[in-house]
């Protein structure tokens, strides 16, 4: 899949294959598909990506190896925090406009340095300095919104997990709420978005969201509908 398709993907299709290549990176059997001198050769000429993976910038958290995926396959973009900014928005929308990518995934992961720092700068009320501050004040809606949990992140693993997740979703309904693109490929049952949780001693990806139809149930266990609203 990607590269070189011949025949449309849902978003379903999309998921199913990035759900079943991080299983195989968990149970160590992966396949390294799409990573030989003919796919490379073949993509000279263009480009057919079935996912955009919009994640972290932690090196510890690399699309392409976690989902055992290849050359072409997935459009990524990275951000510390996954934070969201114009450029993060052109990407994703120049991947579903001119790419037709029908999955978009938001991809956090446990420990997350940039919200570990702006769970510190709430606490102690010092702000870094430089252009780290950006990120964390783009960060802190999430906290806002995680409302007393974000209190005892520091703390509390769990309570960490909790943020984090709230950050993912978060995340995903900032880009629905934003792009156009995204939301109007919701509502046309093309476009999917999912957001996951990475976490890194086990390398599973957990899914915490779904907007969109994936063909499972949602996070929550009920039915995943197109133009669904993050919760």
């Amino acid at each position: 899949m990607g590269g070189d398709r011949q025949v449309r993907v849902t978003p379903a299709g999309a998921w199913r294959s990035l759900r079943e290549g991080n299983e195989r990176f968990v149970a160590g059997e992966r396949e390294h598909p799409n990573q030989d001198a003919d796919r490379r050769a073949r993509l000279a000429g263009g480009q057919d990506p079935f996912a955009v993976v919009f994640g972290c910038s932690d090196s510890r958290v690399a699309a392409e190896i976690i989902f055992d995926r290849g050359l072409g396959d997935l459009f990524v973009v990275r951000t510390a925090g996954h934070v969201v900014d114009l450029g993060v928005l052109g990407s994703i929308e120049f991947a579903v406009n001119a790419l037709h990518t029908p999955l978009v995934v938001v991809l956090g992961h446990d420990q997350c340095g940039a919200v570990l720092a702006t769970l510190k700068a709430h606490a102690t009320g010092e702000m870094p300095g430089g252009f780290v501050r950006d990120i964390v004040e783009r960060v802190s809606p999430s906290l806002i919104t995680a409302g007393n949990g974000g209190a005892a992140a520091l703390q509390d693993p769990r309570a960490l997990d909790a943020v984090i997740d709230e950050h993912i979703r978060h995340t995903a309904a900032f880009v629905v709420e934003r792009s156009r693109a995204v939301a109007d490929g919701i509502a046309a049952g093309h476009v999917a978005v999912v957001g996951l949780s990475y976490h890194l001693d086990e390398g599973r990806a957990r899914r915490v969201l779904t907007l969109g139809d994936i063909g499972e149930p949602d996070a929550a266990g009920s039915p995943a509908t197109p133009g669904a609203q993050a919760r």
